[in-house]
């Protein structure tokens, strides 16, 4: 009975707040196949109410790059997937690349 905006706030921003701050942080989505954990992580774009928690995560952690004063960052994201044994990573130049 939730929507993706509603998720973010109450189980994502505080773990990519704490990432602004420097700690490593992980969002691990898991179920069975056709539960909605790529929906939930990707969304849609329109309504913006239903945008994914990547796209959300990805906007949080740029605007506090973007209005911190005196630091500096570095940026770096995965979006793995695991299914049957096999992990391929979602956001390489190959996604049916399989990793070790």
């Amino acid at each position: 009975e939730h929507n993706t905006e509603q998720i973010y706030n109450e189980i994502a921003y505080p773990l990519v707040e704490g990432v602004t701050e420097g700690y490593n942080g992980t969002i691990f989505a898991y179920g069975q196949t056709g539960s909605g954990k790529s929906f939930t992580m990707q969304g849609i774009v329109d309504p913006s109410t239903q945008k994914g928690i990547i796209p959300r995560a990805f906007e949080h952690i740029f605007e506090s790059v973007q209005c911190a004063e005196n630091a500096k960052f570095l940026v770096r994201a995965s979006y793995l997937e695991i299914y049957n044994e096999d992990i391929r990573d979602l956001l390489g130049a190959d996604t049916k690349q399989k990793l070790e």
